[in-house]
């Protein structure tokens, strides 16, 4: 019987690698055999498909899919390894597909690796894959961080755009669609796939995985945060608003929704950590076709909307260890929406603004640079539009500075 699964997960694996593939920026085909590769990612972002393509050029492999309740449910690894040593012939090469899904994961890896397999390992929690395995296997794990498509890869997707207007087109899709790959390539209903999917990981990994006894408040919330994505939040304030039992329960509550890669805050930045703790934060999705399909809207927010694709692309590259990022905020509530620090060095601020033909827009916004620009000490300060690009001299009661602006479509393309 175990053998028998096995084998169907193969023949399945076999369909798989015979759909398309859109090259992805992930480095395929440049994965480590002397390390534990681990690939970390939301669900259905394509990890799974990555690392399917990856193991296929090898030249001796076996796979493992944990998402199986025929598989996921099995307690006696020896069996469940003999299974597949038989159906794949004494493979060299394992790729564990949703590892997490298994009880003491982490002890299975460990002896694989010890008994001399490669092993490619996927997982939808950051905590299980990130904090533990940086516990378990200290040095001898490298990791790959794969979200939905970035608008690079979209455009892999999209025919060849040449002119400007057919980028900002294309831009203006994928804004409103996101990077989820089935819904793209396999043109299925964007909303309803994404809806699905936003119930599918609240409730399979963090109602059922957590036990939470109360499934509608955590989607109150989770739909709550949807719809202000790219907006300060407290947990005070979401305590009284959703009704919910304490500030315990709202931070425990966006931490789950956060390992399980739907969303992401973003610290205010301060010279002091303590004041970093302390003070609200900025919500951001994963995905913007996520937000727009299951938010309650009743204007698109292009705005909002630019800001999380820039954020997206932001924590990409903070979990990579490029960089790290926060907001600012000035005495008088002026807002920069990024503050890019690498080591000990703000390196850039940037602000997002769909719109800087308004005047009263623009002076907000080269105002809040101004200012930041002066405390923090930087003088690279960019604002991203929707189709403004060059540079400014600009000044504001005495404070001056050079200001670029560039198009978002060309900063995502870079």
């Amino acid at each position: 019987m175990l053998k028998d699964s096995v084998l169907l997960q193969k023949r399945e694996l076999e369909l798989k690698l015979k759909e398309a593939f859109i090259e992805r920026d992930a480095p395929v085909g440049r994965l480590s055999n002397d390390m534990i590769n681990v690939i970390i990612g939301p669900r259905r972002a394509g990890k799974s498909f990555y690392a399917m393509k990856e193991v296929s050029m090898k030249e001796s492999f076996g796979y493992l899919n944990f998402d199986d309740e025929r598989i996921g449910a099995i307690s006696e690894y020896d069996e469940l390894l003999a299974a597949v040593e038989t159906v794949y012939d004494h493979p060299k090469n394992l790729l564990l597909d949703e590892v997490q899904n298994i009880p003491k994961w982490e002890l299975l890896i460990n002896r694989l690796q010890r008994q001399g397999y490669d092993l490619i390992v996927t997982g939808s929690n950051a905590h299980l894959l990130g904090t533990e395995l940086s516990t378990h296997l200290t040095g001898r794990h490298l990791q790959t961080v794969m979200f939905p498509f970035s608008f690079n890869e979209f455009l892999r997707t999209y025919p060849q755009p040449n002119t400007i207007d057919e980028k900002r087109e294309a831009l203006s899709s994928y804004c409103e669609n996101g990077g989820y790959p089935e819904p793209i390539i396999k043109k299925v209903n964007r909303r309803d796939y994404l809806s699905t999917l936003f119930r599918s990981i609240l409730y399979k990994d963090i109602v059922v995985r957590h036990g939470i006894r109360s499934p509608q408040a955590i989607e109150d919330l989770a739909v709550y945060l949807m719809s202000n994505t790219a907006l300060e939040y407290s947990s005070n304030s979401l305590v009284k608003t959703l009704k919910l039992k304490s500030v315990n329960t709202v931070e425990k509550y966006i931490k789950h929704l956060e390992e399980a890669f739907l969303f992401f805050p973003v610290r205010r930045y301060s010279f002091k950590f303590r004041e970093q703790l302390r003070s609200n934060r900025k919500i951001y999705c994963m995905d913007n076709g996520m937000a727009t399909s299951v938010s309650f809207r009743t204007s698109p927010n292009r705005g909002r909307l630019f800001e999380n694709l820039v954020a997206i692309s932001l924590q990409r590259r903070k979990l990579s260890g490029e960089l790290d990022y926060f907001f600012w905020k000035g005495e008088r509530q002026e807002e920069v929406d990024f503050v890019i620090k690498q080591g000990l060095t703000i390196q850039q601020l940037i602000q997002v603004c769909f719109d800087t033909d308004n005047p009263k827009t623009r002076e907000r916004e080269i105002r809040a640079l101004l200012k930041a620009s002066e405390e923090l000490k930087c003088n690279d300060m960019l604002i991203l539009t929707d189709k403004n690009e060059g540079e400014e001299k600009v000044s504001w009661y005495g404070k001056k500075g050079v200001i670029r602006h560039l198009p978002l479509w060309k900063w995502l393309t870079a």
